[in-house]
């Protein structure tokens, strides 16, 4: 093995981990919130009072991710990869680390934005950032198992949940982040490619507008938009709707711990296998399979179960399989729809577009709650945007690079 075989190696493993935790910070504030709102509001609380507060928590993460998705994008394209991933992965680990002392909701929506993007900009530029020091025939078997690493994290999410009596304690882990930045800063190469583009300091984010690239922009952001909406206003509110399917006087800590592994480990067995499948079937058919599955699971998960039994574990697990593909293969799509120039501004543009949207969708989860009368009828409307994503999946090509 090469010595840069070698470091393209370490440099994976850093990113994984930085992705790993940052799928984790995702989804452990949705995990604690049915705790975590009462201790902040002072005493119990109404399932509405919980949704409207949820819903503010919830959507200012996300408006922070899309935030830092969009702004890292374009920092990284004009000063390296290196230097906003190093950058990143610090921020997220300092505002979890700075959780754990939270007085009260308003601070903590604060942190949640800072987290945002800083998950945001991880998400993308370790995306980015692999896609152009691995090997072309290999990319998206790497990238799928990079993506792997944020439904691992989940699945920690679970694990804290359990094992964590106390919602702030599991906060501790931003100590983690804060670590391996420090690593990556001592170890991290810089990407070659970016390397090479002398002008990439010069070239103005707008240039992923002009026509050559706009088809591929147009259709990276209605396919990832919509899966992110659908994606994220189901994943954030499952542990939730969890708590609200069981008997009165259980505190489901128990329930909503293992919802969210098995969440995250049907994201990991999809996103392993995403890789192999782009490879043999090609990405518009296995993106079209994908959403088809996500429409069916969703309606059976949400309109077959009045009150909580085991066989919605398994139900969650069969969703989050067909969320772990769409996640790993669109994480070698997307990028690989634009030239290294413009790649990271163009696809945290893509990866991103649907965030406002999404955040905003959540945001009202409390209002579309009263208006469907209930979490399962709200959260299936969340699942009818995976028809956008389908329809232009199928009228789309396999890549096409401009």
């Amino acid at each position: 093995m090469t010595d840069n075989h070698k470091n393209n190696y370490v440099a994976f493993a850093l990113c994984m981990i930085s992705y790993l935790f940052g799928g984790t910070v995702s989804t452990l504030m949705s995990a604690t919130l049915p705790v975590a709102i009462p201790e902040l509001l002072g005493g119990n609380v109404s399932e509405a009072r919980l949704g409207e507060v949820g819903a503010y928590i919830s959507a200012v993460f996300i408006y922070g991710w899309m935030f830092g998705g969009l702004l890292f994008g374009i920092i990284s394209d004009k000063i390296g990869r290196k230097k906003v991933l190093i950058f990143v992965t610090l921020l997220y680990g300092i505002t979890t680390l700075l959780t754990v002392f939270v007085s009260n909701w308003y601070v903590l929506m604060g942190y949640r934005f800072l987290t945002g993007m800083g998950v945001g900009g991880v998400l993308l530029i370790a995306t980015v950032y692999i896609s152009e020091i691995w090997a072309e025939k290999t990319r998206p078997i790497a990238l799928g198992i990079l993506a792997v690493a944020f439904p691992i994290g989940i699945v920690t999410t679970g694990g804290l949940t359990v094992f964590f009596s106390n919602w702030r304690e599991s906060f501790w882990l931003g100590l983690i982040p804060i670590s391996i930045s420090i690593l990556m800063f001592f170890i991290l190469p810089e990407s070659n490619q970016w390397n090479d583009l002398e002008k990439s300091k010069k070239i103005s984010y707008l240039t992923i507008f002009e026509p050559i690239y706009r088809k591929n922009l147009i259709m990276g952001s209605l396919i990832f938009g919509s899966v992110l909406i659908g994606l994220w206003g189901i994943f954030s509110w499952i542990p939730t709707w969890v708590q609200t399917l069981l008997l009165a006087g259980q505190n489901g800590q128990k329930e909503r711990g293992i919802s969210m592994m098995l969440l995250g480990s049907g994201g990991i067995i999809g996103g392993i296998l995403s890789g192999f499948l782009i490879k043999y079937f090609g990405s518009r058919k296995v993106l079209i399979f994908t959403f088809l599955g996500c429409i069916f699971a969703c309606f059976i998960l949400f309109l077959s179960n009045q009150y909580f039994t085991k066989i919605i574990y398994l139900e969650i697990a069969f969703l989050s399989l067909f969320f772990g593909i769409s996640q790993g293969a669109l994480s070698s799509y997307i990028p690989d729809l634009f030239p290294t120039i413009i790649r990271a501004t163009a696809s945290g543009f893509c990866f991103n577009f649907g965030r406002f949207f999404t955040a905003t969708a959540v945001f009202f989860v409390g209002s579309m709650v009263a208006f469907f009368g209930g979490f399962s009828n709200a959260l299936l409307s969340f699942s009818l945007v995976f028809l956008i994503a389908l329809i232009t999946a199928y009228f789309s090509r396999d890549v096409e690079k401009p």
